[in-house]
């Protein structure tokens, strides 16, 4: 195991809330660490930029009271992810905010730069970088990231297509620090799994936006809850970059989830008109099967730590 310094001790589970793109917000966030998990949330779900600033103030403040209260019980590290693609124009202006917050872990995708890592570094924190191969692992790693997340076949949102079984153990011929691992975790007896193959994180993301907390709208909870793997569409139709989709979502559109075109990778945007592909186009993972019923954010850890300790008894003894 090579369990990260900023959460030694500072995990119930060991699970990072993978961050959701316009879904995760400081209410999640707070109630994953609150649960004892890593709680994460995109920079760019806060509009204006101006709100990044009070949506950090706001989780600090409130892990910060809670901390006081429960020195027994802390609450896990939050995270902020960054996406380091060209396209997105804020991305100066929201390190300089993570900046001030001395935000503990920062989650880095789609490109990896040497100033970014040694800006986080500067204020104590750490970058993790989401990767979905090794030839983008070994770059990351290059270029100064601290762990590693493996983004493998069947992860919500923008994924890759390696099986988690080869993926990580190619990364872990040449690299033994923090490495989480992404794709259909959606179970205590999953977040073990990775474990067992060399991970030391479950990234877990689909199945909290069936949460109370999670900014989705209620049929999108529900599509989550009613769905399964062979709903997902795996495309690159929607910005460029191949990620999985519920199949209900692009029909709804308009669209036939059997029959989609291939966009042009050149083509990709992850600024202000993001959003919009993502608005009535739902990102998920092929795990939610095992998402039954929309429930509080700290009610789904809670059930995924029952999950993981009986799965843990039952193979150790």
């Amino acid at each position: 195991m090579a369990e990260a310094e900023v959460l030694k001790g500072k995990l119930r589970l060991p699970v990072i809330g993978a961050p959701l793109f316009i879904i995760s917000n400081p209410d999640l966030v707070i109630a994953q660490c609150k649960a004892g998990i890593v709680g994460s949330f995109p920079a760019l779900n806060a509009r204006p930029q101006s709100q990044l600033d009070e949506w950090l103030d706001q989780i600090s403040s409130e892990l910060e009271s809670y901390n006081k209260a429960n020195p027994d019980k802390p609450a896990a590290p939050f995270a902020v992810n960054q996406i380091v693609h060209r396209s997105n124009d804020r991305l100066e202006a929201d390190l300089a905010t993570c900046a001030k917050y001395k935000v503990p872990i920062v989650i880095t995708s789609l490109g990896a730069r040497v100033e970014l890592n040694d800006a986080v570094h500067s204020w104590g924190g750490i970058t993790l970088h989401d990767i979905i191969n090794v030839t983008f692992a070994r770059k990351a790693l290059e270029k100064g990231a601290d762990g590693l997340i493996a983004v493998c076949a069947g992860a919500g949102g923008h994924a890759g297509v390696k099986s988690p079984f080869a993926l990580v153990q190619e990364i872990r011929e040449f690299f033994d620090g923090p490495l989480a691992l992404s794709g259909s975790i959606a179970t205590g007896e999953a977040v073990l799994a990775a474990q067992a193959m060399g991970a030391d994180y479950a990234y877990v993301g689909s199945a909290f936006i069936a949460t109370e907390e999670a900014r989705a709208a209620e049929a999108y909870k529900q599509a989550i809850v009613d769905g399964a793997s062979d709903d997902i569409v795996y495309s690159s139709l929607f910005t460029g970059v191949h990620g999985n989709y519920l199949a209900p979502s692009i029909a709804a559109a308009g669209l036939d989830p059997a029959n989609l075109p291939e966009s042009d990778p050149s083509a990709m945007n992850f600024g202000g008109d993001a959003k919009k592909a993502w608005k009535d186009i739902w990102g998920s993972g092929q795990g939610i099967g095992a998402v039954k019923s929309i429930l509080p954010a700290g009610d789904l850890v809670a059930r995924l730590s029952r999950e993981y300790a009986t799965a843990k008894s039952r193979l150790c003894g």
